[in-house]
């Protein structure tokens, strides 16, 4: 636990909080003992985070327009950016998970990771208050947006910018279809194809069918647009306007 506060940024009052924001359903339904999981925590981490997410953007992102700025909010809550966070404080390692979530890479699953960084903001914001968090987060948010440098920029997620694209020069709408899979049950991974008007737009595999999508979407982006895109997640891509 001293090593994990450490990385935090943060030593807890109240340890038990910091175990309960640790502890997956899983691993409290296989004990013996009556646990708390984080669930409920999640809940409460998810309103605090947004709060301080939007605080954030408003104060140092000013003059962007409010789809702008719901722009950014998403990519920074998205599951993949918190998961991000997550590893970064080594949570993963930390997180109390079940056998069979052990068993199927539960340590791996981004919907986990995410839902466990939020368990710690709500513990983070009981045990130190709003002034402790708030720091915590922003010199997250701060990294998170180094990208975005520019006052002239389009942030998207590639599934979105494809079907825009398509939509633009007047072409029919994406089509993704699930080619192959591979892997056994608890490790499977997908094989995703996107096409338009029966032509291939790109290939991708995921360990999931909406990872597979994004990255076969990015694939076709790239090959369309043919510009140099600011990865911000694995789904989110920013984009210079210069051209637009």
């Amino acid at each position: 636990m001293n090593k994990l506060e450490k990385k935090i940024g943060y030593q807890f009052k109240n340890k038990d909080l910091l175990r309960q924001a640790l502890t997956h359903s899983s691993y409290a339904y296989e004990s013996p003992e009556e646990i708390q999981d984080n669930e409920v925590l999640e809940f409460l981490g998810d309103s605090v985070l947004g709060f301080i997410l939007c605080d954030f953007l408003y104060k140092n992102f000013q003059g962007l327009s409010e789809g702008e700025l719901s722009k950014l909010k998403s990519a920074a809550a998205s599951t993949n950016a918190l998961a991000l966070f997550a590893k970064k404080m080594k949570l993963h390692k930390k997180i109390m998970l079940g056998k069979g979530e052990i068993k199927s890479g539960g340590r791996k699953k981004k919907t986990i990771l995410a839902g466990v960084f939020e368990a710690l903001v709500a513990v983070l914001y009981l045990d130190g208050g709003i002034q402790t968090v708030t720091r915590i987060l922003e010199a997250h948010f701060s990294h998170f947006f180094k990208k975005v440098d520019m006052d002239n920029f389009l942030i998207n997620n590639y599934k979105s910018a494809l079907q825009e694209h398509l939509q633009k020069e007047s072409l029919p709408k994406p089509i993704y279809k699930t080619i192959k899979t591979k892997g056994p049950d608890h490790n499977k991974k997908f094989v995703v194809e996107v096409s338009s008007q029966r032509q291939s737009l790109g290939k991708a595999i995921g360990l999931s069918k909406k990872e597979a999508e994004q990255k076969a979407a990015q694939k076709a982006i790239k090959n369309l647009l043919n510009k140099k895109l600011r990865i911000l997640t694995s789904d989110t891509f920013i984009l210079e306007k210069k051209n637009d």
